[in-house]
C-alpha cells in the first residue's frame, strides 16, 4: 500500500469521512466564528478525518495536526472567482494558488482541486480543466490524493434540476479526470450523483442551517443517497459548541445514529 492509499483510508475513515472546512477566509476573508483562524483551529475535535483550510493557514494553524489522534491536512490549491460573490464574479476563472511541493512541505495531506465548468466561455472551461488535471497528477506523482471539488457557476440562480443536471455531469467529468473522492453539492436526487461516480462523494454542508438538528438531518440525508461522507464549514464552526456537534456529526455519518436522538445526546440546541 502506498502513500497515497494510506492517506485515502484515513481520510474516508470507518469507511465515510467528516471533513471540516475552514478555508472560506481564502475567497471571503474573515467571517463571524472565522475571524481568528488559529483561534478556529482549537474549535475542531480531533475524531473528524480531516480539515479542509487554504494552503497559507497551515504554518498557523499547526496545533490541529500535532496530537497523536489528529485529523489530515487537506489544503486547497486553486483559486476560483466562482467563490467570491461578494465582488458578483461570474466568469468562474481558475488559478493556481500553491505549488504542489511547497504544500508538501507545509504539510498537505490531502489536496483538494477544485473545477468549475459550464462557464459560458469553451476557452476558459478548457484553461479550468487543463488547471485540474496539471495539479491533480502533480499530487499524485508525490504520492497523495485528491479531493476534487465539482462548484457550478451561477448555482445560486439555478432551478433545483438545473443544480442537479449541472452537478450529476460535473461530478463524474472530475472523476474521470483522476480525483480520488468528489466533494460537491447536494442536489434533489443526489443518489444518482454518488451511484454514477466510481469514486466516493461527499456532499456539502453549503449555507448555515437554522438548527444543528437540521444540520444532522442533511448530513443523514446525504449518506442515505449513497454519499461517502460530509464537508461542513458553517454548520460545523458557527455553532455554540463546535466540538459537540462535530462528535455528534461523526455518530451521524459513520454510524448511522439517529439525527434527533443524536443531537438530544449532545444537547445541541
Amino acid at each position: 500500500m502506498d502513500g497515497r492509499e494510506i492517506r485515502l483510508k484515513r481520510l474516508m475513515g470507518e469507511g465515510r469521512a467528516v471533513v471540516v472546512a475552514i478555508d472560506h477566509g481564502m475567497f471571503d476573508g474573515p467571517i463571524p466564528a472565522m475571524e481568528d483562524l488559529p483561534a478556529t483551529a482549537t474549535k475542531i475535535n480531533p475524531v473528524v478525518d480531516a480539515v479542509l483550510l487554504a494552503p497559507g493557514m497551515l504554518r498557523h494553524c499547526g496545533a490541529i495536526f500535532a496530537g497523536q489522534r489528529r485529523p489530515l491536512a487537506a489544503v486547497r490549491l486553486n483559486w476560483n472567482t466562482v467563490y467570491c460573490f461578494h465582488w458578483n464574479y461570474r466568469q468562474a476563472k481558475s488559478v493556481r494558488a500553491y505549488g504542489v511541493e511547497d504544500a508538501v512541505r507545509e504539510g498537505m495531506d490531502v489536496a483538494l482541486v477544485s473545477l468549475t465548468l459550464h462557464t459560458g466561455s469553451e476557452e476558459r472551461d478548457a484553461a479550468n480543466i487543463e488547471n485540474f488535471c496539471e495539479l491533480t497528477t502533480q499530487v499524485h506523482a508525490l504520492g497523495l490524493p485528491v479531493i476534487g471539488e465539482y462548484f457550478p457557476t451561477g448555482h445560486v440562480q439555478m432551478t433545483p434540476e438545473e443544480l442537479h443536471a449541472d452537478v450529476k455531469t460535473g461530478s463524474r467529468i472530475v472523476a474521470e479526470l483522476g480525483a480520488d473522492v468528489i466533494k460537491t453539492f447536494n442536489t434533489v436526487r443526489f443518489k444518482e450523483v454518488t451511484g454514477t461516480c466510481p469514486v466516493p462523494v461527499l456532499g456539502l454542508g453549503a449555507e448555515k442551517l437554522p438548527t444543528q438538528l437540521a444540520a444532522l438531518e442533511l448530513a443523514a440525508a446525504e449518506i442515505k443517497a449513497g454519499a461517502g461522507g460530509v464537508v461542513f464549514g458553517r454548520n460545523a464552526i458557527q455553532v455554540a459548541d463546535p466540538h459537540a456537534f462535530q462528535a455528534a456529526l461523526c455518530d451521524v455519518v459513520k454510524t448511522n445514529a439517529a439525527p434527533a436522538k443524536t443531537a438530544a445526546k449532545y444537547k445541541l440546541a
